[in-house]
């Protein structure tokens, strides 16, 4: 397995592994700042491969918030890893994340941001934006770094494949055609289809993104509105009938 790290929109670098045996790229997000913040800390497993690639652009012990969306092991897992190497980081999260997962699951403790909360990592500024059962969980929320546009946004626009860093030309046909091949079979109903999620969705486009930070696949630079628009009309055709 092979790490990359790239740069995808200013002082926010891509680490991307690419998984052979699934066939997809398990991706997390570092903004190197005064504080640095991790989106996502990977598998337990894989923490040596992300330590290192963090590694490349900050010195891992600076780090001071751990992000992720949703309570998974390629979300999460390895945050007790990073705890220990970094001792003033503290995960972020909503919350149900702090008081149902990692009330119990971290090593130390979480600190809970209401829906819409902001808070700063130096030149740059995160706002926590809470979206139960969107992509999955009801613990779930997204961070958008306003000085940037970059929207982390999870497994939103999941697309399979070992590819570029950042695609400036379509992601939603990508993310539609992986959301039709997924119908069926074990990993099928990921997301589950709800009266909040078009809404959700419309939220988060009236952000007007520049970049979208995407877990799995190429991440997107340019009209994150409009990505978001048509990305929502392809749930609701693909899910809302179900």
């Amino acid at each position: 397995m092979t790490t990359t790290v790239d740069e995808i929109a200013p002082d926010i670098f891509r680490i991307s592994s690419f998984v052979a045996d699934f066939g997809i790229q398990l991706n997390q997000f570092l903004l190197r700042d005064e504080e640095p913040f991790l989106m996502h800390t990977g598998m337990r497993r894989m923490f040596p491969a992300t330590l290192e690639a963090v590694a490349r652009v900050i010195d891992p012990a600076t780090l001071r918030w751990i992000g992720y969306s949703h309570f998974e092991p390629d979300e999460c897992g390895a945050l007790n890893e990073w705890l220990g190497v970094a001792p003033n980081a503290t995960p972020v999260t909503s919350p149900v994340g702090a008081m149902v997962m990692l009330g119990d699951f971290a090593d130390r403790p979480a600190r809970a941001l209401d829906d819409n909360e902001t808070f700063s990592t130096g030149r740059h500024r995160l706002r926590f934006l809470s979206t139960p059962h969107l992509p999955h969980g009801w613990d779930a929320g997204l961070f958008h770094d306003e000085a940037t546009g970059t929207l982390f946004c999870s497994d939103l626009f999941f697309h399979p494949g070992e590819t570029e860093p950042l695609n400036r030309a379509d992601i939603v046909g990508p993310a539609v055609a992986a959301m039709n091949a997924s119908l069926e079979g074990p990993m099928a109903k990921d997301m589950p289809y709800t009266a909040d999620t078009r809404p959700l969705l419309d939220r988060l486009a009236a952000l007007k993104p520049k970049t979208l930070a995407i877990m799995h696949g190429a991440s997107f630079g340019g009209d994150g509105a409009a990505a978001l628009r048509d990305y929502a009309d392809a749930v609701d055709t693909i899910l809302g009938v179900r």
